[in-house]
């Protein structure tokens, strides 16, 4: 096919961006602090980045790195990347710089693009990988830098951009790469996502077809854009039907409704602790959230106290955005309606997306027995990178493998049990954390977050155990804690001990690291 058919025909995550450009040239786009760019503003900026990479050599089949916090140069690199066929490899900013090395040297990554605050702790992961030969420095919150090592050729974003606004015509094939996503490694490095513009553009189109998304929303997005969850069930979306991006740094309780109030924020994404927090803070009630038409929450299903306080507090719909990384990441919604009928569970297929559950052999179950959910979809990865014994195993039988356990009721909503390696073994019974979790929160709403892991212990292998953080200022019994507990679960499932701690280890995106946690109390039952 040549360049003109393809650019006809073809499906790009840069011509979302484009198209929208073309069809709302006035209106808002991006607002990034006092920053504000109109469509055909932000769709230019884009433009110059990538006629930049591409007076640089850049070209289809090319890697680059993109270690930012969340910014408008983030989403413009993200998208002249896409522009030009180039694989765009966020960081994640929580990675160690052995992880950051292995990632730009696993991805062959040629260049990576750093924000300027970044640039002391990238260089040690830049100095590991000598194929990367450009360090780009976009402006980010430090007023310089000090550009180490010396081999490299550096510039700013700013020397970097090209006068050309215009679109570069280049051949990009619909299954090209748009990114490699590295999924977190708890016990080897992290797997890269192969994600496709079909899969992205396809996820991006029917995460806002479920939501009923228009260009009239308007977007906070707080969450770390190097994670899928923002960037590919939110920013991506909300660029293909021309609404607002409104961008946040980092979440603060007291902030977030100050612009919601202000700016009329009508959709917004968080973890189920930001919006604890919100309403524990003495000025919640202070604010107006009547512009909220949703707000969605992602990694857990929230304890039914939670979700009862935030239906009241926000007074708008509350949806659980549930998937992965290599499902680009949405793959079933637990929606508005579902929210109090059937607490705890994960919510309907998106469009596009068959789920189903898989027995051991490769068979699959009928509705209420429990297995492996599996998915089929264009929204799924076309593989790990260079890692054909992973993607094979992932593949298997036809459907993608989640690792997660789950369970379809009669009405076809999804339950999820737990992950596969979460799943604890104790005296000879398997017993979901989950549940275990859920529990705890129902039996005491002075608990904060709690975390249910397996220790190991001589009598029964692995010991349920409750490693709780409390509300400040509050203090509790365990023992009577247990002994409620008792009442709520199967004697098997009550925990052997609860450990109140300060704070739980936790990734950059909020999740619970219940490897870490497991590691730090791995002696607690010893002698």
């Amino acid at each position: 096919m040549d360049i003109a058919r393809n650019l006809i025909q073809r499906i790009n995550i840069g011509d979302s961006l484009t198209r929208s450009a073309a069809s709302r040239p006035g209106q808002l786009a991006v607002v990034d602090g006092d920053r504000r760019w109109t469509y055909a503003e932000f769709n230019a900026f884009a433009n110059r980045v990538a006629h930049g990479l591409a007076g640089r050599g850049y070209s289809r089949g090319d890697t680059l790195g993109l270690a930012s916090g969340n910014s408008a140069e983030f989403l413009a690199v993200y998208y002249a990347c896409a522009k030009l066929g180039v694989a765009c490899v966020p960081v994640n900013l929580g990675w160690r710089p052995d992880e950051v090395a292995y990632v730009l040297d696993h991805s062959r990554a040629r260049g990576i693009v750093v924000e300027s605050q970044l640039v002391p702790t990238m260089c040690d992961a830049i100095a590991k990988v000598p194929d990367v030969a450009d360090v780009i420095v976009a402006p980010g919150l430090a007023a310089a830098y000090e550009a180490e090592p010396a081999d490299r050729n550096w510039t700013t974003l700013g020397g970097l951009l090209a006068a050309d606004t215009s679109e570069p015509e280049c051949f990009v094939d619909d299954r090209d790469a748009i990114s490699y996503l590295y999924t977190s490694g708890t016990t080897s490095f992290p797997k890269g996502v192969v994600g496709t513009h079909v899969a992205i553009y396809l996820e991006s189109m029917s995460s806002a077809l479920d939501s009923g998304w228009q260009a009239s929303d308007r977007f906070a997005a707080m969450m770390p854009m190097f994670h899928t969850a923002q960037l590919n069930a939110f920013c991506t979306p909300a660029v293909m039907v021309g609404a607002t991006l409104h961008i946040l740094r980092k979440f603060d309780p007291e902030t977030l409704p100050d612009l919601i109030e202000r700016e009329q924020i009508t959709q917004v994404f968080g973890l189920p602790m930001m919006f604890r927090a919100m309403l524990d803070h003495p000025a919640f009630g202070n604010h107006d959230f009547s512009s909220l038409r949703r707000a969605v929450y992602a990694m857990a299903p929230m304890p039914d106290e939670l979700i009862r306080r935030c239906l009241d507090g926000f007074g708008c719909g509350f949806a659980l955005l549930f998937g992965q990384t290599e499902m680009s990441p949405v793959t079933t919604l637990f929606r508005p309606e579902h929210q109090l009928s059937h607490i705890g569970a994960v919510g309907t297929p998106i469009t596009g997306v068959q789920v189903a559950i898989m027995g051991a052999d490769g068979e699959l179950l009928p509705a209420g027995q429990q297995g492996e959910i599996v998915y089929r979809g264009p929204s799924t990865m076309s593989e790990y990178l260079h890692n054909p014994e992973a993607t094979d195993a992932a593949f298997a039988h036809g459907w993608f493998h989640s690792g997660d356990v789950g369970r379809f009721g009669d009405d076809g909503v999804l339950w999820f049990a737990d992950r596969h390696k979460d799943v604890i073994k104790t005296g000879g019974e398997n017993v979901a954390s989950i549940e275990v979790e859920k529990a705890v929160y129902a039996a005491d709403p002075r608990i904060a977050e709690a975390v249910i892991v397996g220790l190991p212990h001589e009598r029964w292998t692995e010991a349920i155990t409750a490693v709780v953080v409390l509300r400040p200022g509050e203090t509790i019994d365990e023992a009577a804690l247990i002994a409620t507990l008792r009442q709520r679960l199967d004697g098997y499932k009550v925990p052997k001990a609860v450990i109140v701690v300060e704070a739980l280890p936790k990734t950059s995106t909020g999740k619970i690291q219940k490897n870490v946690v497991r590691s730090e109390h791995a002696s607690h039952y010893a002698g």
